[in-house]
């Protein structure tokens, strides 16, 4: 196990130099999503009714895990890259636990993911976003969204790993982003036609959305917040252990 964290230590440490080389990557992810904030804050949000709540409070959880699943498309090209230039190869003929390489991606992705996720609350509290959420209640915001980054990551192995092409490997984050907007991140579900409301109630942006939305606002999450770490779990185990079979066999 020592040898194991001190490979991952050492490799993370690898990828996280590249990240700090290309901070247009970091600049990129944030940017969208803070681009899609000011638009639904200053375009649609006069027209939108949430109740009490502010607009940019209500949509805020969205943006996160829009900031995400645009986050860990670079996560996928950063392994595709690596795989086709053969430094796994070089790595695993090295004397290093070999799963070390892919947790350094991994770790990376959570890192980096987590910058761009401060920069876009520091960019929504600037234009107003206020939260009465206490020191528990943002610790337990963090921890959903870390959760569902890491959950989101294993499917961009799974993508960069199994990839053909530089594009191929982040095309998939496309439905992933999308995902939010048949949600409740944006709108209430009930202004939504029967089959969309439908789907919105039931798929687990909705959940995960709903629970950070009540952490923040400080109102009872109910049996919803065991809904939504359910979600997350239960996408992680099974990104988790597909992408651990492509692993082995690309580098059998």
């Amino acid at each position: 196990m020592n040898h194991f964290v001190s490979d991952a230590v050492v490799l993370t440490g690898r990828t996280l130099r590249h990240v700090t080389r290309s901070v247009d990557t970091i600049i990129t992810t944030a940017i969208t999503p803070i681009a899609m904030m000011l638009m639904f804050v200053y375009v649609f949000g006069g027209a939108i009714r949430t109740g009490a709540a502010s607009y940019v409070d209500y949509m805020l959880p969205g943006i996160l895990l829009v900031t995400i699943a645009s986050g860990i498309a670079y996560t996928a090209l950063r392994l595709f890259t690596d795989l086709q230039s053969g430094i796994f190869e070089r790595f695993h003929a090295m004397p290093i636990a070999r799963s070390s390489v892919l947790w350094a991606h991994v770790l990376t992705s959570l890192a980096a993911n987590l910058i761009s996720l401060v920069v876009v609350v520091g960019v929504a509290l600037a234009i107003g976003f206020r939260s009465g959420a206490g020191v528990l209640g943002w610790l337990a915001v963090v921890g959903i969204l870390l959760l569902f980054t890491l959950a989101l990551t294993w499917i961009a192995v799974i993508a960069g790993l199994s990839a053909k092409t530089a594009e191929g490997g982040g095309a998939f984050s496309y439905p992933l982003i999308f995902l939010p907007f048949l949600s409740s991140a944006f709108v209430p579900t009930r202004t939504m036609p029967g089959p969309v409301r439908w789907f919105a109630d039931h798929q687990p942006v909705t959940s995960i959305v709903n629970a950070i939305r009540d952490l923040l606002a400080q109102a009872p999450v109910g049996t919803g917040i065991w809904t939504a770490l359910a979600w997350c779990v239960g996408i992680l185990v099974v990104a988790f252990g597909f992408a651990m079979v492509v692993y082995r066999g690309k580098v059998s």
